[in-house]
């Protein structure tokens, strides 16, 4: 059913649609139904969705939440959360209230320094090459001056230029290793551009320099690339409080203190654990990410890899009891943006960064950590105390009864019901099938 096509990316977006339904789908008249249900009506504003990216033929919407009572270094916020996951709102809000009362959120900057590498191949005499990098440096920066110009007038522009041999690892492999502060921008075309500029430079000054033997002369630039690794790009958010402040009523204070540094402690430990409790930490952090239009696959390779930075994958978050005093904390790199990119073009990005008073990059940066933190401290709560379940299934029951095809009546009923309930799918179904059989 499914066959090749040529030349689809210059068909019209009513051809794209009609290709996809007769050719990819078993009811092309139903495809075509829902493809154009989830366009927006203000066709100004579906243009601009469809020039985000190419070969667009709809619109595939998350939900837009916002976690409200955020105290953070003393401003109150409410954050806006794009996610599909059940329970990761309420989760986050909850933690949210629960810091209220005992100081809130305290965050602080640790550095914001972004890294780009051109990498290339030179099987030559090292101390040659050297010799040449010397040289080449100052070379190299007035080569890129009309790029960092507008940037540096800002108080950003290229740290500093290193070369760094990796031969060991790949026979002749060598690196520009360029860092870079690009203030409120994420900063990827930037990056790009003077790495680029670099990598030319690199190769027109090696053919002139007399040292080189020809063979040396011909430097092999591999690529030249920004990376998503930015462990200098940290920022930190904790929380504390007396231990005595922790107690509810599902267990003493005391006793949840420390089954909690335990739980935080073997996701230090055991990186089946760590995976499962820093996926946590991302669901707050991707959520906020996602809503202010920032780029989350980045943010995600950059913090896993910053969780297996000491040789083992292990937790973003830290919890220690001391003199009676209660500290949870993370730390974690984030290379954020509020500015270009879509935070000037989508409507809800836009209206997203107004609710979080539109924030330089650094105050998100402290922003998207505090839900990182807020969503870990929610879940490991639930993992030491109640256990994971009671709370995400009942959050899930919506879902679970609009896919049975429950009424509005019957939900209503059904959320009672469950109130004082265990939720399963098999639960939810059987009570489901009473109230349907009476």
């Amino acid at each position: 059913m499914n066959t090749p096509v040529e030349g689809f990316s210059k068909l019209s977006k009513a051809k794209k649609i009609d290709w996809i339904a007769t050719n990819c789908t078993k009811d092309p008249e139903n495809t075509r139904q829902l493809l154009e249900q989830y366009w927006n009506s203000d066709q100004k504003v579906q243009k601009l969705h469809d020039e985000f990216i190419e070969n667009t033929i709809s619109n595939y919407y998350l939900p837009f939440a916002i976690a409200p009572n955020f105290l953070i270094n003393g401003d109150y916020l409410a954050i806006p959360m794009a996610i599909e996951e059940s329970s990761v709102v309420a989760a986050a809000s909850k933690a949210a209230k629960f810091w209220l009362e005992r100081g809130g959120f305290k965050t602080e900057i640790l550095g914001t320094e972004k890294v780009g590498q051109v990498h290339f191949i030179y099987k030559g005499d090292k101390k040659k090459l050297s010799d040449f990098f010397t040289l080449l440096k100052p070379k190299l920066l007035k080569s890129v001056s009309s790029i960092t110009q507008s940037m540096e007038k800002r108080g950003g522009g290229i740290n500093n230029i290193e070369l760094r041999d990796l031969s060991n690892e790949i026979e002749g492999y060598h690196q520009l290793h360029c860092t870079f502060e690009t203030l409120d921008a994420m900063g990827a075309n930037f990056i790009n551009s003077c790495l680029e500029q670099f990598a030319k430079t690199l190769k027109e000054q090696a053919i002139s320099f007399e040292a080189f033997t020809e063979e040396e002369k011909n430097i092999e630039v591999v690529m030249s690339i920004l990376s998503n690794y930015v462990p200098n790009c940290l920022v930190k958010a904790e929380v504390s409080c007396p231990i005595s402040d922790l107690g509810n009523s599902d267990m003493p204070a005391e006793q949840f203190a420390e089954k909690f540094v335990q739980a935080v402690n073997i996701a230090k430990a055991e990186p089946y654990r760590a995976v499962t409790h820093n996926k946590g930490i991302m669901n707050g952090i991707d959520a906020v990410v996602l809503a202010t239009g920032n780029d989350f696959r980045a943010v995600e390779a950059g913090v896993h890899a910053y969780a297996a930075k000491d040789g083992r994958y292990s937790s973003l978050t830290y919890a220690k009891i001391e003199d009676g005093i209660f500290k949870f904390w993370i730390e974690v790199p984030l290379a954020l943006g509020t500015v270009g990119g879509l935070t000037t073009l989508h409507p809800l990005v836009k209206l997203a960064l107004e609710i979080l008073q539109n924030p330089t990059a650094k105050e998100l940066m402290q922003i998207v950590a505090v839900a990182g933190l807020a969503q870990n401290f929610a879940a490991v709560r639930s993992l030491v105390t109640t256990g994971i379940q009671k709370g995400h299934m009942k959050m899930h029951l919506l879902n679970m009864l609009n896919q049975m095809g429950a009424t509005e009546n019957e939900k209503k009923q059904l959320v009672e019901y469950f109130k004082s309930h265990m939720v399963t799918n098999a639960s939810v179904k059987e009570a489901l099938e009473k109230i349907k059989s009476k």
